[in-house]
Protein backbone atom coordinates (compact mmCIF):
# COMPACT_ATOMS: atom_id res chain seq x y z
CA UNK A 1 0.00 0.00 0.00
CA UNK A 2 2.85 2.58 0.67
CA UNK A 3 6.24 1.97 -0.50
CA UNK A 4 9.65 3.73 0.01
CA UNK A 5 12.50 3.23 -1.30
CA UNK A 6 16.05 5.43 -0.57
CA UNK A 7 13.79 8.62 -0.18
CA UNK A 8 15.89 11.45 0.75
CA UNK A 9 14.04 14.99 1.68
CA UNK A 10 15.37 18.26 2.83
CA UNK A 11 14.36 21.76 3.52
CA UNK A 12 17.38 23.20 2.17
CA UNK A 13 20.64 22.22 1.41
CA UNK A 14 21.24 22.44 5.42
CA UNK A 15 18.41 20.94 6.38
CA UNK A 16 17.71 17.37 5.24
CA UNK A 17 14.64 15.63 6.78
CA UNK A 18 14.62 12.59 5.98
CA UNK A 19 17.37 10.41 4.88
CA UNK A 20 17.84 6.84 2.71
CA UNK A 21 14.46 5.78 4.37
CA UNK A 22 13.11 2.69 3.20
CA UNK A 23 9.85 1.39 4.47
CA UNK A 24 7.08 -0.59 3.51
CA UNK A 25 3.09 -0.59 5.03
CA UNK A 26 0.85 -3.23 4.23
CA UNK A 27 -2.57 -3.13 3.36
CA UNK A 28 -4.97 -2.98 6.87
CA UNK A 29 -1.81 -2.48 8.31
CA UNK A 30 -1.75 -0.26 11.35
CA UNK A 31 1.84 0.86 12.27
CA UNK A 32 3.20 3.95 14.40
CA UNK A 33 5.46 5.98 13.43
CA UNK A 34 7.85 7.21 16.43
CA UNK A 35 11.05 8.96 17.35
CA UNK A 36 12.08 11.44 19.65
CA UNK A 37 11.24 15.89 18.64
CA UNK A 38 13.11 15.89 15.00
CA UNK A 39 13.35 12.79 14.10
CA UNK A 40 11.73 13.32 10.87
CA UNK A 41 8.30 11.55 12.40
CA UNK A 42 5.96 14.92 10.69
CA UNK A 43 8.54 14.93 7.76
CA UNK A 44 7.76 11.56 6.77
CA UNK A 45 3.93 11.78 6.89
CA UNK A 46 4.24 15.07 4.36
CA UNK A 47 5.83 13.35 1.77
CA UNK A 48 3.16 10.11 1.99
CA UNK A 49 0.45 12.90 1.58
CA UNK A 50 2.33 14.58 -0.87
CA UNK A 51 2.50 17.67 0.80
CA UNK A 52 6.15 17.63 0.29
CA UNK A 53 8.09 15.92 -2.32
CA UNK A 54 11.41 14.11 -2.15
CA UNK A 55 14.95 15.13 -3.31
CA UNK A 56 15.93 11.24 -4.81
CA UNK A 57 14.57 7.88 -4.17
CA UNK A 58 10.56 6.33 -4.92
CA UNK A 59 7.85 6.17 -3.18
CA UNK A 60 4.95 4.32 -4.15
CA UNK A 61 1.33 4.74 -3.21
CA UNK A 62 -1.31 1.51 -4.33
CA UNK A 63 1.83 0.36 -6.44
CA UNK A 64 1.93 4.02 -8.74
CA UNK A 65 5.07 5.48 -8.33
CA UNK A 66 4.53 9.12 -7.20
CA UNK A 67 7.71 10.36 -6.96
CA UNK A 68 7.49 12.85 -9.61
CA UNK A 69 3.82 12.41 -10.37
CA UNK A 70 2.32 16.02 -12.20
CA UNK A 71 1.47 18.77 -9.48
CA UNK A 72 -1.89 18.41 -11.48
CA UNK A 73 -2.74 14.70 -10.61
CA UNK A 74 -1.86 15.46 -6.48
CA UNK A 75 -5.57 16.23 -5.60
CA UNK A 76 -6.72 13.11 -7.25
CA UNK A 77 -4.45 11.25 -5.43
CA UNK A 78 -4.76 12.88 -1.84
CA UNK A 79 -8.50 11.91 -2.23
CA UNK A 80 -7.24 8.07 -1.13
CA UNK A 81 -5.60 9.55 1.90
CA UNK A 82 -7.24 11.33 5.06
CA UNK A 83 -5.09 13.17 6.99
CA UNK A 84 -5.14 14.31 10.74
CA UNK A 85 -3.57 16.75 12.04
CA UNK A 86 -2.26 17.35 16.05
CA UNK A 87 -3.58 20.98 15.84
CA UNK A 88 -6.59 19.80 13.82
CA UNK A 89 -6.60 22.29 11.20
CA UNK A 90 -10.91 22.91 11.31
CA UNK A 91 -11.90 25.88 9.61
CA UNK A 92 -13.40 27.78 12.28
CA UNK A 93 -16.03 29.58 10.22
CA UNK A 94 -17.22 26.76 9.02
CA UNK A 95 -19.79 24.11 11.73
CA UNK A 96 -18.82 21.10 12.59
CA UNK A 97 -21.30 19.15 9.75
CA UNK A 98 -19.34 21.67 7.46
CA UNK A 99 -15.87 20.86 8.30
CA UNK A 100 -16.97 17.34 8.02
CA UNK A 101 -18.35 17.41 4.78
CA UNK A 102 -16.16 19.33 3.20
CA UNK A 103 -14.57 17.20 1.15
CA UNK A 104 -17.68 15.92 -0.59
CA UNK A 105 -18.73 19.60 -0.99
CA UNK A 106 -14.88 20.03 -3.00
CA UNK A 107 -15.81 17.18 -5.13
CA UNK A 108 -19.24 19.11 -6.28
CA UNK A 109 -21.00 15.96 -4.96
CA UNK A 110 -25.19 16.05 -4.14
CA UNK A 111 -26.41 17.85 -1.61
CA UNK A 112 -28.22 14.97 -0.24
CA UNK A 113 -25.28 12.94 -0.48
CA UNK A 114 -23.31 15.50 1.43
CA UNK A 115 -25.58 15.64 4.37
CA UNK A 116 -25.99 11.82 4.49
CA UNK A 117 -22.78 11.25 5.05
CA UNK A 118 -21.81 13.94 7.64
CA UNK A 119 -24.68 12.71 9.28
CA UNK A 120 -23.52 9.23 9.47
CA UNK A 121 -19.61 10.50 10.32
CA UNK A 122 -21.47 12.46 13.07
CA UNK A 123 -23.22 9.31 14.64
CA UNK A 124 -19.95 7.25 14.58
CA UNK A 125 -17.66 10.02 16.46
CA UNK A 126 -20.77 10.74 18.80
CA UNK A 127 -20.94 14.31 18.07
CA UNK A 128 -24.69 14.63 16.50
CA UNK A 129 -25.58 17.19 19.26
CA UNK A 130 -22.74 19.49 18.23
CA UNK A 131 -23.52 19.20 14.30
CA UNK A 132 -24.24 23.22 14.20
CA UNK A 133 -21.79 24.44 16.37
CA UNK A 134 -18.35 25.85 15.36
CA UNK A 135 -14.84 24.31 15.97
CA UNK A 136 -13.76 26.85 19.00
CA UNK A 137 -17.25 26.42 20.69
CA UNK A 138 -16.02 22.54 21.10
CA UNK A 139 -13.45 21.03 23.33
CA UNK A 140 -10.30 19.42 22.00
CA UNK A 141 -11.26 16.05 22.56
CA UNK A 142 -14.56 17.14 19.74
CA UNK A 143 -12.09 18.70 17.88
CA UNK A 144 -9.75 15.88 17.36
CA UNK A 145 -12.80 13.65 16.71
CA UNK A 146 -14.17 15.89 14.39
CA UNK A 147 -11.03 16.18 12.14
CA UNK A 148 -10.92 12.30 12.21
CA UNK A 149 -14.89 12.66 11.06
CA UNK A 150 -13.68 14.36 8.10
CA UNK A 151 -10.25 12.20 7.13
CA UNK A 152 -12.58 9.17 6.63
CA UNK A 153 -15.97 10.49 5.56
CA UNK A 154 -15.11 9.54 2.02
CA UNK A 155 -13.51 6.27 3.09
CA UNK A 156 -10.16 6.86 1.66
CA UNK A 157 -8.13 3.51 1.96
CA UNK A 158 -5.20 5.38 3.67
CA UNK A 159 -5.13 7.20 7.03
CA UNK A 160 -2.31 9.21 8.33
CA UNK A 161 -2.97 10.84 11.42
CA UNK A 162 -0.13 13.23 13.26
CA UNK A 163 0.55 13.19 17.20
CA UNK A 164 -3.91 13.06 17.11
CA UNK A 165 -3.59 12.91 20.85
CA UNK A 166 -0.27 15.13 21.41
CA UNK A 167 -2.93 17.82 22.90
CA UNK A 168 -5.43 15.09 24.90
CA UNK A 169 -5.78 13.75 28.53
CA UNK A 170 -5.18 10.14 28.24
CA UNK A 171 -8.83 9.22 28.76
CA UNK A 172 -9.53 11.30 26.11
CA UNK A 173 -6.42 9.79 23.97
CA UNK A 174 -8.28 6.18 24.73
CA UNK A 175 -11.10 7.46 22.97
CA UNK A 176 -9.28 8.72 20.06
CA UNK A 177 -7.19 5.17 19.57
CA UNK A 178 -10.23 3.23 19.76
CA UNK A 179 -11.68 5.34 16.89
CA UNK A 180 -8.36 4.75 14.68
CA UNK A 181 -8.97 1.03 15.21
CA UNK A 182 -12.34 0.89 14.51
CA UNK A 183 -10.98 2.58 10.93
CA UNK A 184 -8.11 0.21 10.71
CA UNK A 185 -10.88 -2.85 11.35
CA UNK A 186 -12.73 -1.38 8.48
CA UNK A 187 -9.57 -2.63 5.96
CA UNK A 188 -8.24 0.79 6.05
CA UNK A 189 -4.49 1.30 6.27
CA UNK A 190 -3.80 3.65 9.12
CA UNK A 191 -0.27 5.10 9.84
CA UNK A 192 0.24 6.92 13.10
CA UNK A 193 2.95 9.57 14.27
CA UNK A 194 3.31 9.45 18.05
CA UNK A 195 5.83 10.62 21.23
CA UNK A 196 3.05 8.15 23.31
CA UNK A 197 5.22 5.59 24.34
CA UNK A 198 3.43 4.45 27.34
CA UNK A 199 0.44 3.65 24.51
CA UNK A 200 2.36 2.45 22.04
CA UNK A 201 4.08 -0.38 24.35
CA UNK A 202 0.73 -1.92 25.09
CA UNK A 203 -0.43 -1.99 21.86
CA UNK A 204 0.90 -5.24 19.14
CA UNK A 205 0.75 -2.78 16.36
CA UNK A 206 4.31 -2.60 14.23
CA UNK A 207 6.63 0.49 15.16
CA UNK A 208 8.51 2.03 12.42
CA UNK A 209 11.80 3.84 14.67
CA UNK A 210 12.76 7.54 13.55
CA UNK A 211 16.17 8.71 14.58
CA UNK A 212 17.71 12.14 12.68
CA UNK A 213 15.81 11.43 9.27
CA UNK A 214 16.24 7.75 9.65
CA UNK A 215 14.78 4.49 9.82
CA UNK A 216 16.83 2.74 12.32
CA UNK A 217 14.36 -0.40 12.78
CA UNK A 218 10.67 -1.56 11.92
CA UNK A 219 10.95 -0.30 8.79
CA UNK A 220 10.22 -3.60 7.01
CA UNK A 221 7.80 -6.01 8.33
CA UNK A 222 9.25 -9.02 9.86
CA UNK A 223 8.03 -12.30 7.96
Amino acid sequence: MIQMYHVHMSYGSDSPALTDVTLRIDKAEFVFITGPSGAGKTSLLRTMYLAERCDSGQILLFGQNVSRVKESKIPFLRRKIGMVFQDFKLLPTRTVSENIGLVYEIIGAPRREIVRRTQQALRWVGLEHKAHAFPLKCSGGEQQRVAIARAVVHDPPILLADEPTGNLDPVLSQEIYALLNEVNARGVTVVVASHDTGWIGRTQKRVIRLERGRVVSGGLREK
